[in-house]
């Protein structure tokens, strides 16, 4: 008979760091957002649009942005190693129609190489607790409709469509989204 060697479990698995994004973030942001269309939209999003997207250009977008400050609360995950792996953005919900109070999920992508790691969950809790902690009510986000693996993600997380789909031109194509809402829990009165 073989023996079975086992390793216990440890009792605290580590995960990524949560934390504001700063300045110096802006190139491994860019970075993260340009791969993660190319990797999550292929097939979705004309290959010549995906193809064009330029990470330096990206990078100065993003360092302009938040050197202007702004409603919006930029977060990063972080590994140990400080590597930045994860990015995402929320604030006040745009859209005029919304409940008052809403928030608004603009983005979350994660590196392609650490898809299914546990950084886009980590990152999503912290945007829910802060956007909470903010006083949001609930968060809206929106997604590509045919973005399977994204709506299923959300929709793991607590998110439902609530019917309102909008398009935008991406390389001379129209490309439609959904939008996904979930109610936010308030903080405790004090």
């Amino acid at each position: 008979m073989d023996r079975v060697t086992t390793r216990p479990t440890p009792a605290y698995a580590p995960g990524p760091r949560i934390r504001a994004m700063t300045l110096g973030d802006c190139a491994a942001v860019a970075d993260i957002r340009v791969r993660g269309w190319q990797a999550a939209y292929a097939g979705m999003i004309p290959q010549g649009y995906l193809a064009a997207m330029d990470v330096a250009e990206d990078t100065e977008r993003r360092r302009a942005y938040l050197s202007t400050g702004g409603a919006a609360a930029n977060l990063v995950a972080e590994e140990p190693d400080a590597t930045v792996t994860g990015w995402a953005c929320y604030g006040p919900c745009r859209d005029e129609r919304a409940r008052p109070g809403s928030g608004e999920m603009y983005a979350l992508y994660v590196h392609p190489a650490r898809i299914g790691t546990g950084t886009g969950r980590s990152l999503l809790a912290e945007v829910i607790c802060r956007a909470s902690a903010d006083g949001f009510g609930e968060m809206a986000l929106w997604v590509l409709r045919e973005n399977g693996r994204a709506r299923r993600f959300y929709e793991r997380a607590g998110f439902r469509p609530d019917g309102a789909e909008e398009a935008f031109e991406a390389g001379g194509t129209m490309v439609p989204e959904v939008r996904y809402v979930r109610p936010l829990t308030p903080p405790a009165a004090a």
